[in-house]
């Protein structure tokens, strides 16, 4: 399905509204199995990313004009109040956001992802370099059908196992590169990658009293620990941190299961009505 202004997305399930937003080269299925566990009782709703999935390509890929689209989507399918659940560098779209539109929050959920000046996080800046030097896109292309050899160097860090590499680079890389437009169109996208509009929603996030849940994975590459302790000293609103032992960056995925009770526990905290 797509929304009227070209945003691919799935939605499954009846009830209170569960929002999810991925990060750079995954898409909404990032989320599949988290959905799969709550949509009996959540309408749930993940949207690819422009230039990821099924989503058409924009202009402008900033963080606030990514945070503007996460209002777009809510406006397009009428969503009302959400929880949001976010990843990777959703999360930081989803930190510009949740500070510009606390409204449409009855919950907040932040995963491993990009905060405050670690964006990008030092793990990841060879990446920026060769898109920056337009190196990234043509690379990752002449490999796509070489599965083991680039979900490893796309995906060997941020998974504990790769059991079918082939279905991963078919899932979240065929859809970017194997465009040569759309490849160009995400390197500008990571090339553009800057700090300062997380920075500055340092004073938002910390007038923020929408209940937040952090959960973070313990083995992270690119985003440590300390950055789920910067979360909670700085957003009031944060009710807890839990911590998923040995979870890589996509645990979302490889763990839902893990994920999904604390996601429960944090809906059931704030009475439907709010």
């Amino acid at each position: 399905m797509r929304t009227p202004h070209g945003i691919s997305y799935v939605d499954e399930g009846r009830g209170p509204v569960a929002l999810f937003v991925h990060g750079l080269g995954t898409n909404a299925s990032l989320w599949a199995n988290v959905i799969a566990e709550l949509r009996a009782e959540r309408r749930c709703v993940a949207f690819d990313l422009p230039l990821h999935g099924q989503s058409e390509a924009r202009d402008d890929l900033s963080l606030p004009a990514l945070a503007e689209l996460i209002e777009e989507v809510c406006a397009d399918l009428d969503l009302g109040t959400v929880d949001l659940v976010a990843n990777d560098t959703g999360g930081a779209i989803a930190q510009v956001f949740a500070v510009r539109h606390p409204e449409r929050l009855r919950t907040f959920t932040l995963t491993n992802c990009d905060v405050h000046d670690n964006l990008p996080p030092e793990t990841f800046k060879p990446t920026v370099e060769l898109a920056a030097q337009g190196q990234l896109a043509p690379l990752t292309a002449q490999l796509l059908d070489q599965p083991e050899l680039v979900a490893q160097s796309a995906f060997g860090t941020s998974y504990e196992r790769i059991d079918d590499p082939a279905a991963l680079v078919d899932r979240f890389l065929r859809p970017i590169f194997g465009d040569p437009e759309r490849g160009r169109a995400f390197e500008r996208f990571v090339a553009g990658l800057d700090a300062k509009d997380l920075i500055a929603i340092e004073p938002g996030l910390a007038a923020l009293t929408v209940p937040t849940l952090v959960v973070w994975g313990t083995d992270d590459a690119f985003f440590e620990l300390r950055w789920a302790a910067w979360l909670r000293d700085t957003i009031p609103g944060v009710r807890k941190v839990a911590e998923i032992e040995g979870g890589r960056l996509f645990f979302v995925d490889e763990r839902a299961g893990e994920l999904v009770p604390h996601l429960r526990e944090h809906f059931a905290s704030v009475p439907q009505h709010s």
